[in-house]
This record gives structure tokens, sequence and C-alpha cells, in this order.
């Protein structure tokens, strides 16, 4: 069975992303997975969940996840798939080995990605949750545009959502998944956060301090005594 889906070529993506009311990054390729229902009512998004996946197992590039996602993975096309084809899941991003990003689900609704969870006592974190695939294998590096991608799309959530925590599966899963892994440099993603947040930071910071200085009423000098 042929795949009804061929990877785009990698086109410019805007500097700074931005998520719209649904949930939805601007300017990106939107793939839509019937993997997916409504979040509970109330229920705030406050967690970003880091999985890894590759489809063949270790092979990068083909079009077995965004099948897996939208439930149109032939089990004939290769062994693996015999097992997983029946599964129901999604997340809302996956970031390619090569920059490229793909949405297959608003970030107002549920994507079905973290399974059986709790984050700090609470469970089901597929309800607050948004969950981010890299493509990866788990025995290999993640690439510099991965990094520089998923650190772009990290800065727009949490401009739009207040994100109060960034984890791993094996975080919120532990015993029972281990992804991102080993080879996922976390304290290069947080600098490359932080670094961008910094300036930002500043910048306001001068704003601020303009602001009050023009705001700021002259002191009339005194008058030196003779």
């Amino acid at each position: 069975m042929r795949s009804a889906f061929r990877d785009e070529p990698i086109t410019t993506l805007p500097e700074k992303l931005r998520i719209d009311k649904k949930g939805l990054a601007k300017g990106i390729r939107f793939i839509p997975s019937p993997n997916c229902d409504e979040r509970p009512a109330g229920c705030a998004i406050g967690l970003l969940v880091i999985h890894y996946i590759s489809l063949p197992p270790g092979e990068f590039g083909g079009n077995g996840i965004v099948e897996l996602f939208t439930n149109r993975l032939d089990p004939a096309a290769h062994p693996f798939y015999a097992a997983i084809a029946g599964m129901k899941v999604s997340a809302h991003f996956l970031v390619r080995r090569d920059g490229g990003l793909i949405q297959f689900v608003p970030c107002a609704k549920r994507a079905w990605h973290a399974g059986e969870s709790s984050w700090k006592g609470r469970r089901r974190c597929n309800d607050y949750s948004i969950g981010f695939e890299m493509e990866g294998s788990g025995e290999a590096p993640f690439t510099d545009l991965q990094y520089e991608r998923l650190a772009q799309l990290t800065r727009a959530l949490q401009a739009r959502y207040p994100i109060a925590g960034i984890v791993g599966h094996s975080d919120v899963a532990p015993g029972r998944k281990g992804d991102p892994g080993p080879h996922f440099d976390w304290a290069r993603y947080r600098r490359m956060l932080k670094d961008k947040a910094e300036p930002q930071r500043t910048r306001r910071t001068q704003r601020k301090n303009r602001n009050r200085t023009a705001r700021a009423p002259r002191r009339q000098g005194k008058a030196k005594k003779k």
C-alpha cells in the first residue's frame, strides 16, 4: 500500500512561531490526527512532555510516524508494524531530524501521547499537557536543527500557556517509558530557552527604566547659601 503522505521540502519557518487561540502553530504543516479528544473542562495546559520516535525503529525520514498518528499504518509494510498498527496514539507536534515541524493535534485538544502517567502527584498527564515527538531512536544524539526547532516551539507555547514544567516521558511514566533517552541534552535545551529569554527581559527592563525616567518630575536645585 502506497503512503498517502509525502514529506514536503523544509520551508523557512517564521523567526518567531505564534500559537493561535485554537492552539495551532501558524505557518507550519498541520496533518490532523483522529487520535485526540476534548480536554476536561477548566483544565489549563501547564506541562510539556518530550518523547522520541522512529518508524521503522532506527530509521529516519519516512512516513511511518505520520501514518501511525493518522491510523493509516500498513501492517505489511514492515515486520515491526504488525504489532503497533492498531494503536491509537498521537502527539501534538513532531520535530524531524532536519528541523521540519508537523502538528497533528491542536493544543486546545488532548492528544493521546503519555498514556498512564503522573506528574507531581497529579495523574492523567494527557489532560493538561502538550506532547512533542522528537524523531530519534534513543541510540544517537538529536540534531542541532531539532534543538533549535524545539526551543523555538517551546518559547511560542510558553507565550500562550502557563507552562509550569517541561519533562520527559520517562519522568511521568517512570519504569514504563525511557524517552527522550540519555542522548537528549537537557542542559543544552534549557540553556537555549534561557539565553533567548534573557535579552527579552533586559529589553523590558530598559523600557521600564526609560518610562520611569520620562515620568519622573524634575527636581529644582536648591539655591546655595552665600
